[in-house]
């Protein structure tokens, strides 16, 4: 079975309409990956991705010094988004969060929704702790591999 030239069409409006950086799809045999370029997600200051996308960058001319900014401190063991998607920090619109900064979790208890392809996937904590940092905002998009919250 050969992919249709529509459905790839109808799989990269997904893309676009979702601001999602890449699909992968497979069925049997095959396989397609459609991936759209030079996505950069914006971050809170203070949250480092796992992951960090290709950027093109502009190099500062010979004279001008560079200063690197400091790197961000990451306040425990990380909770990383095992898939594009957008995350949901609630079970429903108005309930109360998973999880909130301060709270103390177990291994293995969801603290927090990822939604893909219209699917709503639980991601559960690997382990126990104090949650010190959330570091996306309710219905953003995150990436595969980026830091959704920070546990200690």
């Amino acid at each position: 079975m050969k992919y249709e030239i529509e459905y790839i069409e109808k799989i990269a409006k997904i893309i676009t309409d979702n601001q999602l950086s890449e699909i992968v799809l497979e069925d049997g045999e095959q396989a397609i990956s459609i991936r759209k370029d030079n996505v950069v997600t914006a971050l809170p200051s203070n949250c480092a991705p796992a992951v960090q996308a290709p950027v093109n960058t502009v190099s500062a001319l010979p004279s001008q010094k560079e200063e690197k900014p400091a790197a961000p401190q990451q306040k425990g063991t990380p909770i990383t988004s095992p898939m594009v998607g957008a995350f949901y920090a609630a079970p429903a619109p108005g309930a109360k969060p998973f999880v909130k900064v301060g709270d103390v979790i177990s291994a293995g208890q969801v603290v927090c929704i990822v939604e893909a392809m219209k699917l709503m996937n639980e991601i559960e904590s690997d382990v126990s702790g104090k949650i010190t940092q959330i570091c996306v905002e309710d219905g953003q998009s995150v990436e595969y591999g980026q830091v959704l919250m920070y546990v200690e």
